[in-house]
């Protein structure tokens, strides 16, 4: 259980991505501009089981919400 908000880093650990700044910044410039029109949760380089955690994480509004959006954000 977290009890602070989780940090981008936390995040992509969370998703089974490394997650030191610069494989951060390669994952998002690699990726970037994901159409305004696609839910991030449904981007096509995401596995199963980290698009349903990440569509979870969203509906719910859990803790993870916010580093999420600065995600999607990103990527968009």
């Amino acid at each position: 259980m977290l009890t602070e908000q989780p940090s981008i880093e936390d995040l992509f650990q969370q998703l089974g991505l490394k997650n030191d700044q610069a494989a951060i910044d390669a994952f998002i410039e690699e990726h970037k501009g994901l159409n305004d029109n696609v839910y991030l949760h449904k981007a096509p380089y995401w596995n199963e089981s980290q698009s349903a955690f990440l569509k979870e994480a969203i509906v719910e509004d859990a803790a993870w919400a916010e580093v999420i959006d600065e995600l999607n954000a990103r990527l968009h």
